[in-house]
């Protein structure tokens, strides 16, 4: 029904711009994928919910007041997804994270130059800069 529909669309844009709440819904959705299966049909599920799940994290929900307030709630933590430890969680969450942010820089290229891009290549620019 409609009103669950908003209701969970409601609930996921609150968690996703929490502290941390990009990784619990990543987390969340992604739980239980790529561990069990074996072959070219698990990789397949695995990479669709990983391009499933970037979709999500690249539109701006409803209830957020600006694009921009979004993408500057959002960015910082989809980069600390490149951060994971844990092997098998690394892997999905570095899909999600680039897959997300090429979709990103698809759909409103300054402010995922912006948020994105720009703190990626801090570094390196600093490095080049010397």
């Amino acid at each position: 029904p409609a009103w669950l529909r908003r209701l969970c669309g409601q609930l996921l844009s609150e968690r996703l711009m929490r502290p941390n709440g990009v990784q619990a819904v990543v987390r969340g959705i992604m739980e239980g994928t790529g561990a069990g299966g074996a072959g070219a049909e698990a990789a397949a599920v695995d990479w669709r919910k990983c391009d499933t799940v970037a979709k999500i994290l690249a539109s701006c929900p409803q209830q957020c007041l600006s694009l921009e307030d979004y993408y500057r709630l959002v960015c910082p933590q989809i980069l600390d997804l490149l951060h994971i430890q844990d092997k098998l969680t690394a892997r999905q969450f570095q899909r999600v994270a680039t897959t997300t942010a090429l979709t990103m820089a698809k759909e409103h290229p300054q402010l995922a130059e912006k948020h994105l891009l720009q703190p990626l290549l801090a570094p390196l620019l600093r490095c080049s800069e010397t």
